[in-house]
């Protein structure tokens, strides 16, 4: 069943809790395929698996390359709280998601958006459509409310 884009970014949202929830940094994302079925969720779990390359983004991918039994997702749009840096746009264009949905901007090391737009690159031979800011309030919210509670914390 195919729900709007709202319903998808809510459920990495979640995913971004557990993440919290975790003592990571809060960022879920969720790979939808072109049925409106959830075939990836992963959350940011670098702390956890000692694994710098285990950011949200590359574990629904992950499972969901498992789940398909194929590296190439191109009939798949992936869900993201927080706008993807540079492994993470790379991932999915070598994965050929077909769209990625952003929440909240990451001023500091966004590569679609705020540093840099890497999708928009004329080298690479797949064309991923962006639309970022959905849900975006909410995104970036978890993430404020999860850094001032680390701060309070190291102050404290």
């Amino acid at each position: 069943m195919i729900r709007k884009p709202e319903y998808y970014m809510h459920r990495a949202l979640e995913l971004a809790e557990e993440a919290a929830a975790a003592g990571e940094v809060p960022v879920g994302a969720v790979v939808v395929q072109a049925d409106g079925e959830i075939i990836g969720r992963g959350f940011n779990a670098c702390i956890s698996q000692c694994d710098a390359s285990a950011h949200a983004e590359v574990q629904a991918i992950r499972e969901a390359g498992k789940n398909l039994g194929n590296y190439r997702l191109s009939d798949c749009d992936l869900y993201v709280t927080l706008e993807p840096c540079t492994q993470c746009i790379g991932t999915l264009i070598h994965a050929r998601i077909r769209k990625l949905y952003y929440g909240a901007r990451e001023p500091r090391t966004g590569a679609v958006a705020s540093v840099c737009n890497l999708p928009a690159q004329p080298w690479f031979n797949h064309r991923l459509e962006v639309e970022g800011g959905l849900l975006q309030k909410q995104c970036k919210n978890l993430l404020e409310h999860f850094f001032q509670a680390r701060r309070q914390d190291l102050q404290g």
